[in-house]
């Protein structure tokens, strides 16, 4: 009977075969120690000279690492292994011999690794940090499905800018002149919340940002809820109660992955409600008065004004009310204030900053037309957009998760090219 690693509790006692791939191998004596892997995690597989197969014994010997093969053996249960099972084995069956595996336990520059990332997804730390990712995406669809939104799947090809024109990547689409790769999904959202009410989109988007910095994707995946009557307070709690969701699910579904992953689980912990709120002219005085920022009123936050900021408290931190100058036009203009707009940025936690950007959307026809010609983006691009604020405008509001900087931040890893499988850069293109 064939069984996958994660069941073997199921099956002690019990003769069944495993299938899977040589993650590494030792001999001690008469006893030899072969690892092996299947995806879903890890056995150490004893063979013993004179009791084991001389057949089996021999093929063992020509093992190499991430060779292919099937192991057939009794499991059993020793805490002191990896995963917490000992497999006798009885018979072995070799699928293929891998060649001469490029990574080894040596230590590997950056390039290299991406260069190789195709294989390096086998390894330990980036096996585990994609089971995280896995899980998160799990958490988010289920909260938003036992909270009534509608999953709507908004188009990677548009006609209209969602978010700045200087960031766009570009395409001829037929006869009908540019097409671009969405930056957002949002503004087909605000359409799915004027039909369903409350509604989410979950996908790729792109954006042709010329920044190297380790918060930066020019592939990556948002999630994006909008919500019909919410205004940018509600939109603020559900922000809150959605990350204290995923983040409960995720210590509650990947702890052993967390722990490879040596994350500091206590940090995790204080990830609970309520978060502190801050209203950017707040934001503002506090980065001046450390005098680590040279930040002026009315420019927006860089990485390390984020950092500076969320280095100030224990769990995610809401920025509130931007100034209009730096932000998107659909933003709706601030009803005490025409220098600002009601919107929030969400900082994660020990230097990780921004993970969610959201806003109340501008309902106001003729405040959003002025907006979008200061922006001077093509009005005619957006005349589907300006039928939601025709025919029954209601107050809404949204906002993007980033889930490359989420997965960076629960993981506690340094860099977001590794919270993906393969990362688009500037500089990468393959694999």
């Amino acid at each position: 009977m064939s069984c996958y690693i994660e069941n073997l509790g199921d099956h002690t006692d019990q003769e069944v075969t495993i299938r899977g791939w040589v993650y590494n191998k030792r001999s001690s004596g008469k006893i030899k120690f072969l690892l092996l892997r299947d995806g879903t995690g890890l056995v150490q597989c004893v063979l013993v000279k004179g009791e084991t197969p001389d057949e089996v014994l021999e093929a063992f010997g020509n093992l190499t690492q991430e060779s292919s093969l099937k192991v057939t053996g009794v499991p059993r249960v020793e805490k002191r292994a990896p995963g917490g099972y000992e497999m006798s084995v009885s018979k072995l069956e070799i699928v293929q011999i891998a060649e001469e595996y490029p990574i080894t336990p040596k230590e590997h520059g950056v390039d290299f690794l991406m260069n190789h990332r195709h294989l390096w997804l086998r390894s330990s730390q980036q096996h585990a940090i994609m089971r995280v990712r896995n899980e998160i995406v799990m958490a988010i669809r289920q909260y938003f499905y036992e909270n009534g939104f509608v999953l709507v799947d908004t188009p990677i090809l548009t006609g209209s800018v969602g978010e700045s024109g200087q960031t766009l990547f570009a395409t001829k689409y037929f006869d009908l002149g540019q097409a671009y790769l969405a930056q957002t999904g949002q503004l087909y959202a605000e359409a799915g919340a004027m039909a369903f009410g409350k509604v989410y989109c979950f996908g790729p988007t792109f954006r042709a940002e010329k920044s190297k910095t380790r918060r930066h994707l020019t592939e990556f995946w948002m999630m994006e809820p909008e919500v019909a009557f919410n205004d940018s307070d509600d939109n603020m709690d559900l922000q809150e109660d959605l990350i204290c969701y995923v983040v409960r699910w995720v210590l509650e579904k990947s702890r052993p992955d967390l722990e490879t992953l040596e994350r500091d689980i206590s940090k995790l912990e204080q990830v609970v409600k309520p978060f502190p709120r801050v209203s950017y002219d707040e934001a503002v005085k506090k980065l001046q008065e450390v005098g680590e920022s040279d930040i002026q009123y009315g420019a927006d936050f860089g990485g390390d004004d984020e950092t500076i900021l969320t280095k100030m408290y224990d769990r995610p931190i809401m920025v509130y009310d931007y100034p209009r100058a730096v932000k998107a036009f659909y933003m709706k203009q601030h009803p005490e204030r025409d220098d600002l707009v009601r919107c929030n940025d969400m900082l994660a936690p020990e230097g990780y900053g921004e993970i969610i950007g959201g806003s109340q959307r501008e309902e106001d026809p003729e405040k959003l037309i002025q907006r979008i010609k200061e922006e001077k983006l093509p009005l005619e691009a957006y005349g589907w957009y300006l039928d939601l604020r025709k025919f029954g405008s209601v107050p809404h509001a949204g906002f993007g998760l980033g889930l490359e900087r989420t997965v960076a931040w629960i993981c506690g890893i340094h860099h977001i090219r590794e919270a993906v499988p393969f990362a688009r850069t500037m500089g990468r293109l393959n694999p």
